[in-house]
């Protein structure tokens, strides 16, 4: 199966777990033409067809409920019930048991593919495995940017968002036509600051892995000031769909965030088939191609790879898990990510002609 028959089939499937916006769905096929990159997040159901069969000797590796689709911009920050300025993974989408090594490739991948990294693919595996490995060592550590992480701090104060262009481009997106599902709308209003308050919902098209679903974003005025909440559609994931529709029954997105070593998100919520989350200038991306290339770069890959730890450390013992990686070579995660990236190029080359 090819590319392009993955794509069909695919979203053949998706139809029939959800409704799809045939127009974003379009969009995304464009978006996917573009950059490796851009291709590699909006076809995480391409990749769990093909890692099995590149990296077949690291499917023996200890199962975790795992990120999935991880990439270099599938981190944020967030504001924990303290206030305090948390940064972590914050899209859990594809959450599925996995083996431990697939999150850890996927994100070395995404830092060889993205736009603007000055790190070559030996340094990208060594920072992110140093910084899971450490991090499996200490049992984990939340990125409580305070006190600790002072790098991370600075490099993320830097870039949270100018609060008067955030939401002049939030209330630019075109207003809804047409009803909100209940679901999504009694979500929405759950996690607003007040009961009934006037709500403009907007769609807004973001992502690349989700662009096709559902969405709805509520921008409200309170106290001197706009707040926004999101609700997005949640499908299985689509490792679930290369495995032959094999979905779990439980619900592993609530699983993963319950169980991953952090400071948790008042503001994310899960009601029925939708992801209920605050958005925020302060709910902001570090880029990694918006650093300087070398040692901010490679502190930030460390740090994906100490939160990736904290993740699967909801699921696994951290001696189990080192104990394994302790076991592979020291270049695994070089030649694995290598490999895959190459697989990915070749797609991505083929979506283009």
């Amino acid at each position: 199966m090819d590319v392009h028959q993955a794509t069909e089939e695919y979203e053949t499937w998706l139809r029939a777990e959800t409704p799809v916006l045939e127009r974003d769905l379009k969009k995304k096929h464009r978006e996917m033409r573009r950059h490796p990159f851009g291709f590699l997040r909006a076809t995480f159901y391409r990749w769990a067809q093909l890692f099995p069969d590149v990296c077949g000797s690291l499917l023996r590796g200890p199962q975790v409920l795992s990120v999935g689709d991880l990439h270099v911009e599938n981190f944020g920050t967030w504001r924990d019930p303290e206030g305090r300025l948390i940064w972590g993974v914050n899209d859990f989408d594809e959450a599925y048991w996995l083996p431990m090594a697939n999150d850890l490739v996927r994100l070395a991948v995404s830092a060889d593919l993205a736009k603007g990294i000055g790190v070559d693919r030996r340094e990208i595996a060594q920072s992110i495995f140093s910084g899971y490995h450490h991090t499996l060592e200490l049992g984990g550590r939340p990125y409580v940017l305070s006190e600790r992480h002072v790098e991370m701090r600075t490099l993320a104060m830097a870039r949270l968002k100018d609060p008067e262009k955030y939401w002049r481009k939030l209330c630019g997106w075109p207003e809804v036509k047409g009803k909100v599902p209940a679901g999504a709308r009694k979500g929405i209003e759950a996690l607003m600051p007040a009961r009934d308050l006037p709500l403009q919902i907007v769609h807004r098209q973001a992502g690349l892995g989700s662009l096709g679903r559902e969405r709805f974003t509520a921008i409200a005025d309170w106290a001197g000031g706009k707040v926004a909440r999101e609700a997005k559609a949640l499908v299985p994931s689509a490792w679930g769909w290369a495995a032959g529709g094999k979905t779990p029954r439980r619900r592993l997105h609530a699983e993963i965030l319950d169980g991953a070593v952090r400071s948790p998100d008042p503001f994310l919520m899960l009601q029925g088939r939708w992801v209920i989350r605050r958005l925020a200038p302060d709910c902001s991306r570090i880029e990694l191609g918006s650093l300087p290339r070398g040692q901010d770069q490679r502190r930030l890959l460390k740090a994906m790879g100490g939160e990736t730890a904290n993740v699967h450390l909801g699921s696994a013992k951290a001696h189990i898990l080192l104990r394994y990686v302790r076991k592979l070579s020291g270049s695994w995660l070089e030649r694995a990510s290598t490999e895959m990236a190459s697989a990915v190029r070749e797609d991505w080359k083929s979506w283009r002609r």
